[in-house]
């Protein structure tokens, strides 16, 4: 058997309000679990959640664990 690497983990905080942004920015938090201002979620590293992150870094806090 073969195992698998240790995958690397993301803890992302939304840190502003959605109120005010456009509905993608929305969409994208919803899509990466936010709801709620505040909010932590844990994601493992890949290129699409990276992506996400990205698109709205100026409402999120991310730590790598």
């Amino acid at each position: 058997m073969v195992k698998a690497a240790k995958e690397s983990k993301l803890r992302i905080t939304q840190i502003r309000s959605r109120i005010g942004y456009k509905s993608k920015a929305k969409k994208t938090l919803d899509a990466l679990g936010l709801r709620k201002l505040n909010r932590t979620v844990e994601k493992v590293d890949t290129p699409a959640i990276r992506g996400m992150i990205k698109k709205i870094e100026y409402l999120l806090k991310v730590e790598e664990i």
